[in-house]
């Protein structure tokens, strides 16, 4: 991947909602040819979607955790992402080498609704649990350019 593309690429990471004129003072590019690298970019799938990022703490949802499940039952089949999409406090879910199969983020508003939520992953996932509370995030996200 050519360097412009990578600074590009930093630029829509830091910023999405950035202008193709701006793009183009911070690159060196008139806005077109900005607009046509990021076009490029899109097509070839390098830009996936942009996102609002939202502040957790602003919507109440004052508890993080990261939940690492594992099947009660390993010779069952492996669906337990399929049976735990609906629930949507669940904001991600990573196939994880190692003891857990999965590794789940979290976020609710309080402890007592971490408590109910680890009682219903286990239910509809039918899987036991880890928890591990986060105390605070130096950092989280970050562009990989």
């Amino acid at each position: 991947m050519e360097k412009l593309d990578r600074r590009i690429l930093a630029l829509l990471a830091r910023e999405g909602r950035m202008s193709y004129t701006d793009i183009g003072k911070e690159t060196g590019l008139s806005t077109s040819a900005a607009q046509q690298r990021v076009r490029r970019l899109e097509q070839r799938g390098v830009i996936k979607s942009y996102r609002a990022v939202l502040d957790a703490a602003e919507l109440g949802l004052m508890v993080t955790a990261f939940v690492a499940i594992k099947p009660f039952d390993p010779s069952q089949p492996d669906d337990a992402p399929e049976r735990l999409q609906h629930i949507e406090e669940i904001l991600s879910c990573y196939s994880v080498a190692g003891e857990p199969s999965y590794l789940l983020k979290v976020q609710v508003p309080t402890m007592s609704h971490l408590e109910s939520l680890l009682a219903r992953i286990r239910a509809d996932g039918k899987v036991s649990t880890h928890t591990t509370t986060v105390l605070s995030v130096p950092y989280e996200d970050r562009p990989q350019i």
